[in-house]
């Protein structure tokens, strides 16, 4: 099956809940921090909370990479524990020259077994053409980003239009597999309907809705009627809804009044 296919299959009303797995140890119930694999113990209880509020889960690497080896084993073994027919989104924003993105892409979607992974645009065409060579696999590219930095280059003027179009402009003739998405933040919604214009048919990833600060309603009303499939990204806010022993319920909730504001 084709990755367009597969993420339309996963999200049927086109807008769903994408959970976050950016786990900090810190930040978990006191069970979790002398477990022998708490990144994994934790994101299996989140998932088994959430599965039936979510479409995707998306971990940010990161957060594994930190713990060196143990880190990565655990990652690989969060990702197994994804439901069948869940999405999973690699937060990895990798991005160079050809042959070192072809290791990038093998590393993800190979060892790890993502679905999709996130990477940068800044080296190019080349840089991006090794994650789009599988069409069962999938790219969101960053186009414009959550933070607040993100505007002292995706708002650039460049030929009289900022960088982040130019980006969108790159990713539909990339998009001969119809495998490519973008990137694009909640918190940005001046710029969304030059965004959606511009984006045509292309699936979208995003970041910054829950502790970010970005309107779960205000994104539905904008995505009305758009063509292709959207996932809508939280992570503190569902999987730290709750510190205590009820960290689970809580994460469910979360879940569900995210895809309740989502899709109605």
């Amino acid at each position: 099956m084709s990755f367009i296919e597969r993420i339309q299959q996963a999200v049927p009303e086109g807008l769903g809940v994408c959970v976050g797995l950016d786990p900090i140890v810190e930040r978990m119930p006191p069970c979790f921090k002398t477990a022998s694999e708490p990144l994994y113990s934790f994101n299996a209880a989140i998932i088994e909370a959430t599965f039936e509020a979510a479409v995707a889960y998306k971990p940010n690497l990161a957060f594994y990479e930190r713990y060196g080896a143990s880190g990565w084993e655990q990652l690989a073994k969060t990702v197994k524990a994804v439901p069948e027919g869940k999405i999973v989104i690699l937060d990895c924003k990798r991005g160079d020259i050809g042959s070192t993105s072809a290791t990038y892409a093998e590393a993800m979607f190979h060892q790890l077994g993502a679905d999709a992974v996130t990477v940068s645009p800044y080296l190019g065409s080349d840089s991006l053409s090794p994650f789009l060579e599988e069409t069962e696999k999938g790219a969101f590219v960053l186009a414009l980003t959550s933070n607040p930095g993100g505007a002292e280059v995706q708002e650039l003027k460049a030929d009289g239009m900022p960088v982040y179009l130019h980006i969108i402009d790159l990713c539909r003739r990339l998009n001969k597999n119809r495998n490519v998405g973008l990137v694009v933040g909640a918190t940005r919604p001046e710029h969304w309907p030059r965004v959606l214009e511009a984006a045509g048919d292309l699936p979208l990833l995003i970041p910054g809705v829950g502790a970010q600060g970005g309107d779960p309603v205000a994104l539905r009303r904008l995505l009305q009627g758009y063509p292709a499939p959207a996932f809508v990204n939280s992570s503190r806010a569902i999987i730290f809804a709750s510190r205590g022993d009820d960290f689970a319920d809580a994460a469910r909730i979360a879940a569900f009044k995210l895809k309740e504001e989502l899709v109605g």
